[in-house]
């Protein structure tokens, strides 16, 4: 377990609604002998587990009701499972709703105390985060004004300030990265890029997939209270967006879903898994397209270790039409990288950019020169330091 920061062990969990209301006591008893019991069991989490370890960044992701809020709320001791154990390695810190526990009566700097002993710090060690809380927030001119004197954006960003800058050894975050205005979005942008590179561990719900891949390096896809789906965080990003344009198609009175588009996609690399920069990246595309549709291919060559676009292609400018198979093939160059593990990745889109389908099985190539001293630093380098110019990449001066 020295490496497991969480460990979901077969966790279910189960809420008893009732089916009737009654004060009488002869009714209750009637109704136990014939067997009614009065309520129903909903269960939210079916034998749900998986273990997060030391450094990742965490993602859980599900349509609303799917059981990944309850799932975080076991994980931070608010609620205990009928079934299965949860174990934490260190001191976690939960952040589930914003401002929950502050109170409006006090100061800035009192709710911050507060706050802090709630999450089960000392008072030395909250004064030993103190500094960083308040800067983080924007706020020491305020801290000794009550609370209910605060505007909302304030209060928000003293409540995400004291989660985010807790030392703990786990954060835990529910649909909380959208806090604050522009300004202190991005001041989160950059505090979560930080916190991943540096290692370490956070567990993120959200329903926002630009941050489960922008922030990620594992996810998993809850729904009806079972793992759909774990791992890849594209995989899990891609399941979940079309999981929900099928829901809509449905929600529209269309019968026709989505996997009954376009069918049997298949990816084929015709270059080798391992090449040099000199040489061409060639992989063909190939499709069934089973409904009257436009169709595109979108595809990205993605760095697997560091979860960055190295290239990609995602245009209208080639859109299909009609049924039947399709088929079109790819060649592309990245003489400026060496030294990388690349993941291809592709999806079939429509005309209104909604992915109608996606390959799962992803390809891996790796690019290496062969031709270079292992001492040359600078030969060596990989793609660190890439950025766009004019839709080619270039390193960035």
């Amino acid at each position: 377990m020295s490496e497991i920061a969480v460990k979901i062990d077969h966790v279910s969990k189960y809420f008893r609604l009732p089916t009737e209301a009654t004060t009488s006591l002869r009714t209750t008893m009637v109704n136990r002998m014939r067997g009614i019991k009065g309520y129903k069991e909903q269960h939210v989490l079916k034998d749900i587990d998986f273990e997060v370890e030391k450094g990742d960044f965490f993602g859980i992701v599900g349509r609303n009701g799917s059981g990944k809020s309850t799932l975080l709320k076991i994980i931070s001791q608010i609620y205990v499972p009928e079934k299965g154990k949860v174990t934490v390695n260190g001191k976690l810190v939960s952040f589930i709703e914003l401002g929950v526990g502050f109170n409006p009566e006090l100061t800035g700097r009192e709710n911050v105390y507060m706050n802090g002993a709630m999450l089960g710090f000392s008072t030395q060690e909250i004064d030993e985060m103190y500094d960083d809380i308040v800067e983080f927030a924007e706020l020491p001119d305020f801290m000794n004004q009550k609370l209910k004197n605060y505007s909302s954006g304030m209060q928000v960003r003293l409540a995400f300030s004291v989660a985010i800058k807790a030392r703990g050894d786990v954060l835990v975050l529910d649909e909380v990265l959208a806090v604050g205005d522009e300004a202190f979005q991005r001041k989160c942008n950059d505090y979560f890029l930080e916190r991943r590179s540096s290692g370490q561990t956070t567990i993120l719900v959200t329903h926002d997939m630009t941050a489960v891949k922008k922030y990620c390096n594992k996810a998993i896809l809850i729904e009806d209270g079972l793992i759909k789906i774990s791992g890849d965080v594209d995989q899990v990003a891609n399941q979940y967006s079309l999981d929900n344009l099928q829901r809509l198609q449905a929600a529209d009175g269309q019968t026709q879903m989505a996997d009954e588009y376009v069918t049997d996609l298949k990816v084929d690399l015709l270059s080798p898994v391992q090449t040099t920069p000199d040489l061409p990246i060639k992989f063909e595309i190939s499709y069934n397209v089973k409904k009257e549709t436009k169709t595109y291919v979108a595809f990205s060559l993605t760095d697997a270790d560091r979860n960055i676009w190295i290239y990609n292609d995602n245009s209208l400018d080639y859109l299909t039409e009609g049924t039947g198979r399709k088929k079109v093939v790819y060649e592309c160059r990245l003489s400026q990288v060496n030294n990388i593990k690349l993941k291809l990745q592709v999806s079939i889109r429509n005309d209104k950019n909604e992915m109608i389908a996606y390959d799962p099985d992803e390809k891996v190539i790796m690019v290496s020169r062969n031709d270079i001293d292992k001492d040359d630093l600078s030969a060596n380098d990989s793609a660190t330091g890439l950025i766009q110019r004019n839709g080619a990449w270039d390193f960035a001066k």
